[in-house]
């Protein structure tokens, strides 16, 4: 019998993924449990195992290709198991060549000609089934803080996911669509709207415009964009776009990105892009990029601005997406919602490092590398007792501050695809090698992209460390909606005046490290600010102490 295997929720909040790579290829034998594909998410790269026993009959998705949970992407051949009820309706509607639509698909367009066997369904593969709520583990506490129940709200971000913004908007009374003050894009806009301003922003360019003077502005553009000549073709820039599966794979195919491409039709008030479009537009793009290399050659000059460039020429272009993209939304979000202020400071660590030399050999030979981190993480966790308000965090909708008994603290961590924070859980009840053991995986996990999401969540305290690459200050944004967040230098050599116990003063080459702190001044006064940094310091300078802690 036949088993459609559909990509699963590999991770809360989690509407979509990139297929990676397939480890398995049809005939081949599989096990339940055993790896079948690597996804990639916005949150980690994730291993799909099996669900059954048996066959590989066909692989349903290309390697490359992002697809939303819920789509059909492997079918297995299984010994014994009945077919199940919908797969036999699905072979009944294949069997009699026709498939049905939705009566609200019927109504808004036909499917476009050239794309057979694309169903409504597959035009609608973006949103998210009924019954399922994606939103990122932040905005579904937003939510929780505000008493907003999230399957009432209509999301506007990729895959139907809700933003902070529709929470926001759900909490004003107002959908994300209406809400003109709001700092995030409307994946609702149609090709024609200024979906990346904002009501607040200057990026337009014109000092003191409106966002509905904008949004106008853009309007028009998109409408004569429409109708210029082949060669003069610019990006829709659209933030969600619907099309067929096999649409979408004709825009890979051609090289161009398929929210580029402009477009008058609409399903369900979404922008829609037809395989004709897509064929169009790459022809455009081409005819452009070869008028431009025949200008070249004939020693004309060539406007060198947008999409111009033919591919190796001067310029790269490379999706925002993934984690990438998830880590600037989150850096944006912290600095437009947090007040930073950035506290700097050195301490002098001579005894740390001699402590930590000590019982380097005695964690080496229980099979743990003992970095400087557990250290630090156990000065930082002795200051937060004492300062409790850098282990908080404000709740903006009942007006409360929330003072956290529990310490998470997360670790900055540098991957080839950017910055991600492992946590470690109640760090405060455990000793200098179990959390040097702890650290160490997770963040070998963070760099191999096999880390999980719910490893990614709920620190209250972040530590990143700055020294690694050689850097002594740097001004660091919080990992909102934390408080604070400490960024350590690199340990020198410096000259520093020591005093003796007879009052005797002299100049010493010591070890020095340096911090900085950034924090939340609306929760944390400058004065705060400093005194965590200076108990931070005494723990260090004073290692020993840590043994009470």
């Amino acid at each position: 019998m036949v088993r459609e295997f559909e990509l699963p929720d590999v991770g809360e909040g989690v509407a979509e993924g990139e297929l990676v790579s397939w480890l398995v290829e049809p005939g081949d034998e599989v096990t339940e449990d055993q790896p079948v594909a690597e996804v990639e998410t916005d949150k980690a790269l994730v291993e799909v195992p099996a669900p059954v026993d048996g066959t590989v009959r066909e692989l349903h998705v290309e390697a490359g290709e992002v697809v939303p949970v819920g789509t059909v992407i492997i079918s297995f051949d299984v010994e014994g198991e009945a077919p199940r009820a919908s797969e036999n309706a699905n072979d009944d509607a294949v069997s009699e060549g026709a498939t049905e639509q939705p009566e609200s698909e019927q109504a808004s367009t036909s499917e476009p000609a050239g794309d057979p066997g694309a169903t409504g369904a597959d035009a609608e593969d973006a949103a998210p089934p009924d019954d399922r709520v994606f939103a990122p583990p932040r905005v579904r506490r937003m939510a929780r803080e505000r008493g907003i129940d999230l399957s009432s709200v209509r999301g506007s971000g990729p895959g139907g996911r809700i933003t902070a913004d529709d929470v926001r908007a759900a909490a004003g009374g107002e959908s994300a669509g209406e809400t003109a003050g709001s700092q995030s894009q409307s994946a609702g806009a149609t090709a024609g709207e200024a979906a990346s301003e904002t009501a607040d922003s200057t990026a337009t360019g014109t000092t003191g415009e409106t966002a509905t003077e904008s949004a106008a502005t853009a309007t028009a553009d998109s409408s004569a964009r429409r109708h210029e000549t082949p060669g003069q073709v610019e990006s829709a820039d659209r933030d969600k776009t619907l099309a067929a599966p096999a649409t979408r794979r004709i825009a890979q195919e051609e090289g161009v990105d398929i929210d580029a491409i402009p477009t008058d039709e609409e399903r369900d008030g979404e922008a829609f892009v037809t395989p004709e479009a897509v064929r169009e537009y790459a022809a455009a793009q081409r005819q452009a990029q070869e008028a431009d290399r025949e200008a070249v050659e004939a020693g004309e000059p060539v406007g060198t601005t947008g999409a111009d460039f033919a591919e190796g020429e001067r310029e790269r272009r490379e999706p925002f997406t993934g984690v990438r993209k998830t880590i600037a939304d989150a850096m944006v979000e912290s600095k437009y919602s947090a007040p930073h202020v950035t506290h700097h400071d050195e301490v002098d660590v001579t005894e740390l490092v001699a402590a930590r030399e000590d019982l380097k050999p005695r964690a080496e030979e229980r099979g743990i590398r003992l970095t400087y981190m557990p250290f630090i993480m156990k000065a930082v966790i002795a200051a937060l007792h004492e300062y409790p308000e850098m282990n908080a965090v404000i709740d903006e909708a009942s007006e409360e501050i929330v003072y956290r008994d529990y310490y998470n603290i997360g670790v900055a961590t540098a991957t080839d695809v950017g910055l991600m924070v492992p946590v470690i859980e109640d760090a405060d009840r455990k000793g200098l090698l179990q959390l040097s053991s702890e650290m160490n995986e997770v963040v070998q996990k963070a760099r191999d992209r096999t880390i999980s999401p719910s490893e990614l969540q709920g620190s209250t305290f972040t530590i990143t460390n700055i020294g690694g690459i050689g850097g002594e200050y740097a001004t660091p944004i919080i990992n909102y909606p934390e408080a604070g967040i400490l960024a350590i230098g690199e340990i020198k050599r410096k000259p520093r005046v020591v005093t003796d116990e007879d009052g005797t003063e002299s100049i010493e080459p010591r070890s020095v490290m340096t911090l900085s702190l950034s924090f939340d001044h609306r929760l944390i006064d400058g004065a705060v600010g400093a005194q965590f940094t200076n108990t931070v310091m005494e723990y260090l300078e004073n290692p020993h102490l840590l043994l009470l802690e």
